[in-house]
């Protein structure tokens, strides 16, 4: 048995620094060890008590008996590397610190921090700054959370692992209220050693564990968090994430908790739908969506039947299922006749959706049959059941009718509780059926249901890269001319360019090309052109001397730089403007895709996709960044226009991400802005090349 089994599913426990009195956090661990039905042996560790209830104490870690598969230390943080440091020497698998005052804290909490883990000696630690696990699978405490207070913790099969130690006890306790059931639950905090990697890939083994739910802070290590989350797929079983730091001051609160470096909240986006974890938006997403997959259902298509027997809560549905996507057409004909025949009267409406059930609502015979007839329908993908205010009276009614039909298809089938009926959702979730209060939770939870099936975005490697030798020996920016020129190595169309160095020169330039020029000034010291005034558009040979001059000055009063290189490229325009750049954080390297153009921060329409080293992005991803675009329509023929060159701009974006894939780390920023697509079969063009190389390693 490895340290991290021995932690989860220890045979004997030493809580160091424990309390005889429950009521202080010393105290709780082993109050709960003993109320929640641990079998194993604990040994309370305090030189100042004989007796801890009917538990012998110990006046010191070398008077036990043995080394303690686990130890929970309550010491504070100034005394708990002793304690590790002894536990280590004992032969100790894992310790569990509760104290805070570490990495979070500073740097005097970080000299802390670095001098508990120099005092493991190989021994696991979870911590700092935890609040310990709780594993209800095997009846095994080793937490100081006062939700354990809670009696009727029925084990489950959610795994929760959750760099908050409060938020643990939040999640735990509203699951409870509703419940959902959990096998493990885990706090990492300041993750010294164990980590959220750690115990997904734990969690990804654990027969009792379906679901994998996270509340994430910051991912310390993202390859090795990819890599456990590979392992929780190929087990089939999905991975649920709610990512706080959001906003730019919940990122500095997350920071400042975990006392550590955190990615952009774009960037957890793309990470996230790279390697296939779900996103929570919203911290109450987190169970609803754990309440769903917990089925084992899958979502095939985006048909819902609602069946309601009061009409405002059917159209809340129906509203909310038609905004996130959803259909809810009118039931078929053969459904239709089905259902006539089965609710006699005229007080039913069958022939819509919502499917009105009125006279089902007390009739548990007549409503099986209803939700039986529903699901047999080809046309429907999935059902919602509207529990009405009669279940205030008698939920196990309808809750007993939903479940005995649960049998007979394996269509996703939720329930809406119409009334604020929190009692009425326990009675469903108990039977199996996922009941939500929010009308919107439903459309949350089948788009969960719909995405656990789906392809992952696949990459290509990167098979042969073009010879760039004369670029990738130099460092810092390049200027215009040698980025378009580096672009156009991978096949990228890049604007007609000639270097001058004088107004003569540019005239001269200019009389060569047909119609208006544009004139821009040529420094690798100068990245954003148009903001020094180095940039004019639509020149002619006669304009040219005067705004060749009028540059000079601009660009001198702006930068101080006297420039001596411009380029002339003919003026070119598009219907749409494109941005193609890189993004690069502690995450990774993303490739973004945007309306670009001088408005492309204002416009603020882009997407990402995190790039795995050495791969390029395929031409279906590549057209799938596009459509995700707000203004992918003005590509796709917008309002009788003709469409434009998506192909090119495809293999514009393909040639990009080559670019990303073969100079990897030495590449600190690249972008082509704006990328002009023309109309079909004319072409994308990029107008303007930035590329900034790192020094090359020796």
């Amino acid at each position: 048995m490895d340290a991290i089994a021995r932690l989860m599913q220890p045979r004997s426990v030493a809580v160091i620094g424990a309390s005889a009195d429950p009521r202080k956090t010393t105290g709780r661990p082993i109050t709960y060890l003993m109320k929640h039905g641990y079998a194993g042996q604990v040994y309370p560790v305090n030189p100042k008590a004989d007796k801890i209830g009917e538990l012998p104490c110990y006046a010191s870690i070398a008077e036990l008996p043995e080394a303690p598969d686990v130890a929970i230390v309550l010491l504070g943080a100034a005394r708990a590397h002793e304690a590790v440091r002894e536990l280590a020497e004992r032969g100790t698998a894992a310790a569990i610190v509760l104290a805070s005052g570490f990495g979070e804290t500073g740097e005097e909490g970080a000299s802390r921090q670095a001098a508990l883990m120099q005092a493991t000696g190989g021994m696991r630690i979870l911590g700092p700054n935890t609040i310990g696990l709780v594993n209800l699978t095997d009846r095994i405490i080793l937490s100081a959370s006062a939700a354990l207070e809670m009696n009727g913790l029925e084990a489950g099969s959610v795994g929760l692992v959750s760099q908050s130690g409060g938020i643990l006890g939040s999640i735990l306790s509203r699951g409870v209220a509703r419940g959902i059931g959990f096998s493990k639950l885990i706090s990492t905090s300041n993750e010294v050693d164990l980590e959220l990697s750690d115990f997904v890939e734990y969690l990804a083994k654990d027969p009792a564990t379906y679901v994998i739910t996270l509340y994430v802070e910051t991912i310390r290590h993202p390859e090795r968090f990819r890599r456990a989350v590979e392992v929780a797929r190929a087990a089939g079983k999905p991975v649920i994430a709610y990512k706080v730091g959001r906003s730019e001051a919940g990122a500095r609160a997350a920071v400042s908790h975990t006392g550590a470096m955190a990615g952009s909240d774009r960037m957890y986006d793309a990470f996230f739908k790279q390697i296939g974890v779900i996103r929570a938006e919203q911290f109450n997403d987190l169970l609803d969506i754990c309440s769903a997959l917990t089925t084992h259902r899958v979502l095939k298509g985006q048909r819902i039947a609602v069946l309601t027997s009061t009409g405002g809560a059917g159209t809340l549905i129906a509203d909310s299922l038609g905004v996130a996507g959803f259909e809810t057409p009118p039931p078929d004909p053969v459904t239709a006749q089905t259902l006539r025949d089965l609710q006699k009267g005229d007080e039913a409406a069958l022939d819509r959706n919502p499917i009105d059930v009125t006279l089902a609502g007390l009739d548990p015979v007549l409503l099986r049959g209803i939700i039986r007839a529903v699901l047999a329908s080809p046309l429907y993908e999935a059902l919602v059941v509207v529990v009405g205010s009669s279940s205030l009276a008698m939920p196990d009614l309808v809750a007993d009718a939903i479940r005995d039909c649960l049998g007979d298809s394996d269509k996703p089938i939720l329930a809406y509780v119409s009334p604020h009926a929190p009692n009425v959702v326990q009675v469903l979730e108990g039977r199996g059926i996922p009941a939500f209060l929010n009308p919107d939770a439903c459309a949350i939870a089948f788009n969960a249901m719909g995405r656990i099936s789906k392809a992952l975005p696949t990459f290509t490697p990167l098979l042969k890269a073009p010879d760039c030798t004369a670029f990738v020996e130099r460092e810092g920016a390049l200027n215009e001319f040698e980025a378009s020129t580096l672009f156009g190595q991978y096949g990228i169309d890049c604007a007609q360019t000639e270097v001058v160095h004088s107004a003569q020169e540019a005239v001269r330039a200019a009389q060569k090309l047909t119609g208006p020029v544009v004139l821009k000034v040529l420094s690798s010291e100068i990245v954003h052109k148009s903001e020094v005034g180095g940039v004019r558009l639509g020149l002619t040979a006669e304009s040219l001397p005067k705004a060749f001059d009028q540059m000079v000055t601009d660009v001198r009063t702006h930068t101080g730089i006297h420039a001596d290189s411009f380029i002339i490229q003919p003026m070119l325009r598009a219907p749409v403007e494109l941005i193609v750049g890189m993004h690069r954080d502690p995450l990774g390297t993303a490739l973004m895709v945007g309306m670009g153009g001088v408005t492309a921060e204002l416009m603020n329409d882009s997407v990402l996709s995190l790039m795995p080293p050495g791969k390029v992005i395929s031409r279906e991803q590549a057209l799938d960044l596009l459509q995700q675009l707000k203004s992918w329509p003005l590509l796709d023929g917008y309002r009788s226009k003709p469409k434009l060159d998506v192909n090119a701009a495809i293999d514009a974006i393909i040639g990009f991400s080559t670019l990303l894939a073969s100079l990897g780390d030495r590449l600190l920023e690249a972008e082509m802005n704006p990328l002009l697509v023309m109309e079909a079969g004319q072409s994308a063009i990029a107008a303007d090349a930035v590329v900034i190389l790192a020094p090359k390693e020796i």
